[in-house]
């Protein structure tokens, strides 16, 4: 009787090896960005050969993508904020982006896109290119200002610093603030960038 031996290379592909490589990426982006997660650090987490995470994600920058899939599509954010009067886009826009910060998954996805973007260029310019088609360019149409461009990425800017805020640095009471609180103090605060 032999005893049956595990043959070396990769663990071939079950089921859900890509979603639980997915999850071993996101949680690596999230816990230490961009450069400092590596494919074979990656593959260790999932208890696959690095070569299997080759075999689904052609680089580190594609499995980064698809690990970062946000909770929402970005023209769908676009759309929620564009939805309804022009009055009340400060509250929409505070409301949607905290919205998406506070899901489980949103915050795990969006620590890692946030901490990868100030550790990577290559991420950085993604990111940049991407929000900037799907989201800030349409919401600035709506502004019909000619520094609209301009306004909105001052929007974009103080909320990536509410979320480094309360989300990554933690600072109370911003950190434990409910959300309501912030949108009553947030709102008035981004709806006067679009204000004529």
């Amino acid at each position: 009787m032999t005893a049956s031996r595990r043959t070396p290379g990769r663990r071939p592909g079950g089921p859900d090896t890509r979603g639980e490589i997915l999850q071993a990426a996101r949680e690596s982006f999230a816990d230490k960005g961009f450069a400092a997660t590596s494919i074979r650090a990656v593959a260790r987490q999932a208890e696959v050969d690095a070569a299997l995470v080759h075999h689904y994600f052609d680089s580190k920058e594609e499995l980064f993508v698809q690990a970062m899939a946000l909770p929402l599509d970005p023209r769908q954010v676009a759309a929620r904020i564009l939805d309804g009067p022009r009055e009340e886009l400060g509250r929409r826009i505070v409301t949607v982006f905290l919205g998406v910060w506070e899901s489980d998954e949103g915050q795990q996805r969006m620590k890692a896109m946030l901490r990868s973007v100030v550790t990577s260029d290559d991420v950085a310019r993604l990111m940049r290119e991407g929000m900037t088609s799907m989201i800030l360019q349409p919401v600035s149409q709506l502004l019909d200002v000619p520094d609209a461009l301009l306004r909105v990425s001052l929007i974009a800017g103080h909320l990536i610093g509410m979320a480094l805020t309360r989300y990554v640095v933690e600072l109370e009471p911003v950190a434990s603030a409910d959300l309501s609180t912030l949108v009553d103090r947030m709102g008035p605060a981004i709806q006067s960038y679009v204000s004529d």
